[in-house]
C-alpha cells in the first residue's frame, strides 16, 4: 500500500452489506467511510420537509447546494448502531434518513440529473484530501473512476432481502418479507434502468457476491485484497 491518499470504491445493489462492509473496512484500514447513500436520502428527506416534489429537479438540487452537510464516524453517545452520523444544517439526521419512506425518497432524487451532479461534487471534495472508503451506486465510474480499488458488492435478491427485513425488524418497523422484496426487485430495476448514471460493473472492477458469507469473512477478504496490491 502507498502512502498516497487511498481511494477504494464501492458500488452495488441495495442491501448488499455495502455500509457495513465499507464502515468495517475503513476501521480496519485507518481511513474514513463515506455513505453517498446517506447523501441521496438526506435530500429526500429536506425535499419532503420543504414541501418539494421528489421529482423537481431544479427545486431538490437547489435544496441540497445550500445544505451544509457532514458525515462522520459515530462519537461517544452517536455509537448507538447507526453506520455513519449525519448532519445537515447542524442537525443530527442519522436515524431519520433510515426510513423507508426515506429509502424510496432517495430512490426518486437520485434519477434527477442536476442533484446527482451537485452531490457528487461534493462527494469528490471529501475524498480529494483525505484517504476514503467510500460506497454507493456510482463510486467506480462517476465519483471516482481513478480509484485505487474498485468493487462490485452484490449478493443473490432473496439474500439481500433477507438482511434489510431483519434490518427493519429490528429498529421496529412492521414490514413482510415479501414486501420488502418486492420493493428491492424494483429498486433494483430503478438503479439499472435510469438514464443517469445507471448501476453498472465497470471495467476492471472486482465483483465480490456475498452470497452465503458473513460480514467478517467478507471484510477480511477485502482488506486483504487492499494490502496485496
Amino acid at each position: 500500500m502507498s502512502d498516497k491518499i487511498l481511494q477504494i470504491a464501492i458500488d452495488g445493489p441495495v442491501a448488499a452489506g455495502k455500509g457495513t462492509v465499507a464502515r468495517l473496512v475503513a476501521e480496519r484500514l485507518g481511513i474514513t467511510y463515506i455513505d453517498t447513500g446517506a447523501m441521496y436520502r438526506t435530500a429526500a428527506l429536506l425535499a419532503k420537509r420543504a414541501g418539494v416534489d421528489w421529482v423537481d429537479e431544479g427545486g431538490v438540487a437547489g435544496l441540497v447546494d445550500k445544505v451544509g452537510l457532514v458525515l462522520r464516524q459515530p462519537q461517544g453517545e452517536e455509537k448507538d448502531g447507526r453506520l455513519v452520523t449525519v448532519i445537515a444544517n447542524g442537525e443530527d439526521v442519522s436515524w431519520k434518513i433510515r426510513t423507508e419512506e426515506a429509502s424510496r425518497g432517495s430512490s426518486a432524487v437520485a434519477k434527477l440529473a442536476k442533484v446527482r451532479e451537485v452531490l457528487v461534487k461534493k462527494q469528490q471534495i471529501m475524498a480529494k484530501t483525505q484517504s476514503v472508503v467510500m460506497e454507493g451506486r456510482d463510486i467506480t465510474f462517476r465519483v471516482l473512476p481513478k480509484a485505487y480499488l474498485k468493487i462490485y458488492l452484490t449478493a443473490s435478491p432473496e439474500e439481500r432481502a433477507k438482511r434489510r427485513h431483519k434490518e427493519l425488524l429490528m429498529r421496529g418497523e412492521n414490514v413482510t418479507y415479501e414486501t420488502v422484496l418486492e420493493d428491492l426487485k424494483r429498486r433494483d430495476n430503478q438503479d439499472v434502468g435510469r438514464k443517469v448514471d445507471p448501476l453498472q460493473v465497470v471495467k476492471g472492477a472486482w465483483v465480490l457476491d456475498t452470497t452465503g458469507m458473513t460480514i467478517e469473512g467478507v471484510v477480511e477478504k477485502i482488506v486483504q485484497r487492499v494490502r496485496g496490491l
